[in-house]
This record gives structure tokens, sequence and C-alpha cells, in this order.
């Protein structure tokens, strides 16, 4: 009799630090306590479903200082956005193929919180992670959390994983 994999959503975003184009500190930390304290040993009892939501800026430029003289211009930002994307989860995807985790990941856009949740919904995995900053408070009246409104409002389980304080850069509000 074979078992059916555990399925477990991982909401993923890029670092916020600039000239760091890698997975957030809060991502990596969530995927790596997943690989150790749920995995382990266990690859073929689990599927990893990455989710990496990108926030289009308000006006959709996304702070790019270029000239655009045609349509082809605006498609090549677009690329551009979506590669940054791919780059992303092509870091968690080699890491679980390395190890023999199944596991398969996609991009979608809008606000990251509404996403997850309505992914959550779609997809209905037997939980969530996400990582999270740790903001204290006052900093959360500024920013916001993704995590805390997944807590609220996802249609499963979550689980947030903090990112130890070793790792907090010198703004807490950077990831």
């Amino acid at each position: 009799m074979q078992r059916e994999r555990t399925r477990i959503m991982v909401g993923v975003n890029e670092s916020t630090i600039k000239g760091y184009p890698h997975a957030s500190i809060s991502s990596r930390g969530a995927f790596e306590w997943i690989l150790q304290k749920i995995v382990r040993s266990n690859t073929c009892g689990f599927k990893l479903i990455f989710l990496h939501v990108q926030v289009p800026d308000e006006d959709g430029f996304d702070d790019t200082d270029s000239i655009y003289a045609s349509p082809d211009d605006f498609k090549s930002m677009e690329r551009k956005g979506r590669a940054r994307g791919l780059q992303l989860l092509e870091y968690f995807v080699t890491r679980c193929h390395e190890i023999g985790v199944s596991c398969e990941a996609w991009i979608k856009q809008g606000d990251p919180k509404e996403v997850i949740c309505h992914e959550v919904k779609r997809v209905r995995p037997d939980f969530l992670v996400v990582g999270s900053r740790g903001l204290g408070p006052f900093q959360r009246v500024f920013v916001g959390t993704v995590s805390e409104f997944c807590v609220k409002h996802a249609e499963c389980p979550v689980l947030t994983i903090k990112r130890s304080a070793d790792e907090a850069p010198q703004d807490p509000v950077d990831d």
C-alpha cells in the first residue's frame, strides 16, 4: 500500500536587500527548517509546492531606468521580471531534486497575502509554511505581514518560521 505524500505549500519571496538577487532570508530559513525538522530522511513522504508572488509596482515599472522606444522594450521588461522569479524558484527546485524531494513551483502576480490564500484554497495543501521576519508591533503597522494574514485567513493549518536573530540584517524590515 502506497501512502499519499504530505503536500506542503511554501510561500517564497526574493530578498529585499539591494544588490542581493536571491531568496529572502525568511524564505531560505523556512525551507531549510522544513527539510531538517519535517522531511528529514523521509524524502518520498512529502511534496513541496513553492509559490512566489510577484508584486507589480503601482506604475508597473519596478524602478527601472530605461528608455522605452518600441513595444518590444516593454515585453523585455516583463520577461526580466519573470526571469527573476524563475531564478528564485530554481534555487528551491534544484535543492529538492538534489535530495530527492518531490516538488513543483509557480509564479503568480498580485498582493502576496491575497494570492497565497487564494492558491491555498485552489490547491488544498495539507499545510502552508511561510517565513516571518519577526517584526515588532510598531514595524508591523507600517510594513504589514503576509504571515500574519495567512495565519488568520488561509483555509489550512499555517506554520510560520521566524528567521533566527543572527540572520537579521541591520534594518529588521529588510529580508
